[in-house]
């Protein structure tokens, strides 16, 4: 039995992961997508990395200039000078006798030529990793499909007899009718780059790996971003695959009043979901509960969607929960996500990084709508926020969503929204009037880690912190918003009834 030969490095962390390990050795692999996509940047990049790991690329372009490389090169800190760049828009060879020509555009070359000079190049170089940029060129030259699809079996030939690894590029030029069907079985893997602009913010790209042979690689489509120095992906979160041991106790919020709403507070590897209207104190109970955890020696996150961080922190520092301190220590992870700049598989990945990278064991996303506004372009956006809560949950976090219901005063019915069902506990606040002034009233109306009290609770936010009564049994429709007293004497709810 022969051991499996080590895997080629994309050179990119996140398109190895979603390959298992990379690129299969010795083997045609064909990068299609739209101009703009991340295809050269991708193929670059490829190169680099074997370079670093001591293998010979080489790079032959018959679509862009050796300047447009260097460009892109640029444009990300990279130097090409240890790569081979064979550009046949500028050599004439093919020519025969005409070798006076200084410029040969790739539609003046015979097909025959052009693949003579590549296989001469390679023979020269002798290079272990090639990029071929771009098929659509080569499709140009062919004319007629059938010689176009053998000269391309004819170079998977030639470069698995000499055990090269080879990234095909084909920008999809081509109307799809003139395109050839049978490309993709002749390559060992596919992997298709998209760019999709939405109606607002940034454009936004993809991949997905269409085929692999003999790998299980992660399908669907993964989020990427190009940034200075490459391409960084995403790949798509699968729950399933992330399991970590832990223990499901209680988590204090300190505030004691609160914890028996809860029984002792949410379990670790469960989400709460806060909801209310607007100033109800949402917000607030969530920094009770990173506060309560930074004093137990423990690690959070905050991922802010609606509120500026300056504003956070001075409204924290006025409720007595000031953030200052374990931001300082290293206990406390504030991300500040800016809409329209976002896709769902960063966000994702922001959040492994605070569980694996930074220890954090407690979550707040803030807030849920924010999350959703801020990606209303992407499909099924409940379920990719349904794995990335079973992701946290397996790993024994604690998940808090913050989610403002639709106006001011409402009814319990639109309280929730369409997410109750994917959140282990739900507590609701609510504004009641009592003696003229405008109350907040809290409860939890859904606990699947264990028991939870009935009752509903006065709170109260202010300079002293988090604070609640005991159970207001003299009044009867709180949670509608629209009290009635019942009890034997005037209603009074006064600060001495409130726990300290």
């Amino acid at each position: 039995m022969t051991d499996t030969p080590p895997r080629v490095s994309s050179g990119i962390a996140g398109l190895d992961t979603i390959l298992r390990g990379g690129f299969a050795p010795h083997r045609l692999y064909l990068v299609e997508g739209t101009p703009g996509s991340g295809k050269t940047t991708l193929a670059l990049k490829f190169l680099l990395d074997g370079v670093r790991r001591g293998e010979r690329g080489l790079y032959v372009t018959l679509s862009e200039t050796a300047e447009e490389l260097d460009a892109v090169a640029q444009s990300h800190g990279w130097d090409l000078s240890a790569l081979t760049l064979f550009e046949l828009a500028t050599v004439d060879e093919v020519l025969g006798e005409a070798r006076d020509q200084t410029v040969l555009h790739p539609w003046e070359l015979e097909l025959g030529g052009t693949i003579r000079l590549i296989q001469e190049q390679v023979a020269a170089t002798n290079p272990v990793l090639v990029v071929f940029d771009s098929l659509s060129e080569l499709r140009l030259l062919a004319q007629d499909p059938l010689r176009y699809r053998r000269q391309v079996l004819a170079l998977k030939q030639y470069f698995a007899g000499r055990r090269i690894t080879v990234l095909l590029l084909d920008d999809l030029s081509a109307d799809a009718s003139q395109r050839d069907a049978h490309l993709h079985s002749l390559c060992h893997g596919v992997i298709t780059l998209e760019r999709v602009t939405p109606d607002f913010g940034k454009a936004l790209r993809r991949l997905q790996v269409q085929k692999l042979r003999g790998i299980d690689f992660i399908s669907g489509y993964h989020d990427l971003r190009i940034r200075h120095g490459g391409i960084e992906v995403f790949p798509r979160l699968v729950a399933s695959d992330h399991h970590a041991p832990f223990v499901g106790e209680n988590t204090s919020s300190g505030v004691r009043e609160l914890d028996a709403l809860l029984d002792g507070g949410p379990l670790r590897g469960t989400c709460t979901l806060i909801t209310g209207p607007a100033g109800t104190g949402k917000t607030t109970i969530a920094l009770q509960y990173v506060r309560a955890a930074y004093e137990r020696g423990e690690a959070s996150a905050i991922f802010e969607f609606d509120e500026r961080v300056g504003t956070l922190l001075t409204r924290a520092k006025a409720m007595k929960l000031d953030l200052m301190e374990p931001l300082e220590k290293g206990l406390l992870v504030l991300e500040q996500i800016d809409p329209g700049e976002m896709s769902p598989g960063e966000f994702a990945s922001l959040i492994r990084n605070a569980v694996e990278q930074r220890g954090c064991r407690l979550i707040v996303i803030d807030s849920l709508n924010g999350y959703m506004a801020a990606m209303p372009h992407t499909q099924q956006l409940i379920l990719q926020m349904h794995e990335l809560l079973s992701y946290l949950n397996q790993q024994g976090v604690v998940t808090i969503l913050v989610n403002p219901q639709s106006g001011l005063i409402d009814t319990i019915a639109t309280a929730t929204l369409n997410v109750s069902y994917i959140a282990d506990t739900v507590i609701l606040t609510r504004y009641f009037e009592a003696e003229g002034r405008m109350r907040k009233a809290i409860s939890v109306i859904k606990n699947r880690g264990g028991a939870h009290e009935d009752s509903i609770r006065e709170l109260r936010v202010d300079t002293q912190g988090v604070r609640l009564s005991g159970p207001l049994v003299e009044f009867r429709g709180v949670m509608t918003g629209t009290p009635e007293y019942i009890g034997s004497r005037e209603p009074l709810i006064e600060d001495r009834h409130l726990g300290t």
